[in-house]
Order: C-alpha cells, then sequence, then structure tokens
C-alpha cells in the first residue's frame, strides 16, 4: 500500500497548497491512500466542518488532528458524524468523536488509522502508550496495515513511542511543531518512522503565523490575534510504502514542494 501524508495544514494558505498539489502528488506516487493533519486548517487554530469537507473534496481520505481540534466549537458536534475526521484517541472516552478508524479501499484492502496526543508540555490525558497498545490489539484483528499520528511537543517523547512501538505497527509519523525532521527511517522492527513530518502553509512565517505578530507576542507576552501568514507556500509530506502482506514499511520518503505567491481562494 503506498500512502501520502500531508504535514499540519496551516490556515488559507494550506488549504490552498494542498488543493493545487494533491492530485498532482497521487499521481507521481501512485498513492493509494492519503492523510493530513488538519487541526489548524481554520485559520490557524482548529478546523469547521465546512473546510473538513472541502480538505476532503481535494482528495485527503482521513483528517488526523491534536489539541486544537476543539478549538471551533461548531465541530464539535460534528465529530461523531464525521467518519473520515479524527481527534487523539487518548482524550477521555466521554469526550464525542474517535480516535481510530479502519478504512476499506476499492480492492478490498484495510488500513488503520490511529491518532494520539503526547502529554509532556501538553494537557496531563490519558497515556498514548497503554492506550495505542488496547487500540492496536483490537485494530490488528481486522488489518495489518497501521499508522499512527503522534502529535506532541517533544523529540523525546516521540522517539521513545516510536521505539515502544516498533513492529506493531506499519507507521509512525509525528506531528504538531510544524518543522519537518530530517529523520525518516525504517526501525529495527519494520516501523516507518519520522518525529515530525511538519507543514503545509506559509513559510516565511513562525510555524505558520506572521512574524511581527509572533515577535510582538514574545516581546510584550500579552495576547494577540495569530494571523495567517501568505508567502513561501510549501507542502511538507511523506510517502511510504508498506507491505501488504507483513504490513511492514519498506520505503520512506520526506517531501517538499512549494507554489508561487499570489493570491488563493481557499
Amino acid at each position: 500500500m503506498r500512502i501520502l501524508v500531508i504535514g499540519d495544514i496551516f490556515g488559507r494558505p494550506g488549504k490552498f497548497i494542498v488543493s493545487e498539489l494533491l492530485s498532482g502528488l497521487k499521481e507521481e506516487y501512485s498513492i493509494d491512500f492519503t492523510i493530513a493533519n488538519g487541526e489548524n486548517a481554520a485559520g490557524g487554530f482548529g478546523i469547521t466542518p465546512k473546510i473538513a469537507k472541502k480538505i476532503r473534496s481535494y482528495g485527503v481520505d482521513c483528517i488526523t488532528s491534536g489539541n486544537h481540534i476543539w478549538d471551533k466549537k461548531d465541530i464539535i458536534p460534528e465529530l461523531n458524524r464525521t467518519e473520515y475526521l479524527l481527534r487523539p484517541a487518548n482524550y477521555p472516552p466521554n469526550n464525542p468523536g474517535k480516535g481510530q478508524a479502519v478504512f476499506q479501499l476499492t480492492d478490498g484492502r484495510k488500513i488503520g488509522i490511529i491518532n494520539l496526543q503526547g502529554r509532556v508540555y501538553m494537557k496531563n490525558i490519558d497515556c498514548p502508550f497503554r492506550v495505542a497498545e488496547k487500540i492496536i490489539n483490537e485494530m490488528s484483528k481486522e488489518t495489518n496495515i497501521i499508522v499512527i499520528d503522534l502529535h506532541a511537543e517533544t523529540t523525546a517523547e516521540k522517539k521513545a513511542f516510536a521505539y515502544f512501538i516498533d513492529g506493531k505497527i506499519s507507521l509512525l509519523f509525528g506531528t504538531h511543531t510544524h518543522i519537518q525532521t530530517a529523520d525518516e527511517t525504517i526501525l529495527p522492527n519494520g516501523t516507518g518512522y519520522i518525529t515530525d513530518v511538519g507543514m503545509t502553509g506559509a513559510f516565511d512565517s513562525v510555524i505558520g503565523v506572521k512574524k511581527e505578530i509572533s515577535i510582538a507576542y514574545f516581546l510584550k507576552q500579552t495576547p494577540h490575534r495569530f494571523d495567517s501568514a501568505s508567502k513561501d507556500r510549501r507542502l511538507n509530506g511523506i510517502f511510504a510504502e508498506i507491505d501488504d502482506l507483513s504490513g511492514k514499511t519498506i520505503k520512506i520518503e520526506r517531501i517538499e514542494r512549494g507554489i508561487p505567491d499570489g493570491n488563493d481562494s481557499n
């Protein structure tokens, strides 16, 4: 199975990049399934039902998220109804939505997606290690191709989780920092891994936000409206090829593509 992962889609520039580049990338890499983190798609904070449908219409099969999934209140009631939109599975179970799903391709193959959130410098929610083990044990009865988005702050937590989970899943990619790491690898027991897949948005920025706003925030330590930047638009992502029989990753490749600056309609 050939999988494309798109790094955190940030605001209008991020959505426009996906709309422009996704179909070409899918053709270039002969992609079977596409995953994108969309928790920053609504102006940099959260996602709305309309935006989720728009990202889906571009050709994304599953949208993962993280701590900002709760930012837009109109998405909350939709989480139980939108099968392709996941929230981190290790939030307490009485929350709406779900953190895992199994998708079936047209040829009958199945892929399981799990969305988790780290706890270091983030909310002290349920343990992602233990929650992952429980979900994997059940999901592996249905498919041996399992992919995890670990939305976490620190490299140490992501790396520890990677070695903990190696051989139990096919692919683990990190999100949240908006900085693509140059450490894509296949771990000893066959799990593909990258610490952070990066960002899809405007790179002439501070992780997607206009530079002057971010500088003012750090200088003054007072609330500021974090508007999306607009220049140097790029897509970060990875391509992974997974063996259908073993569920192990056999190839992983970092992707970065840009588009010219200009107006967009997203």
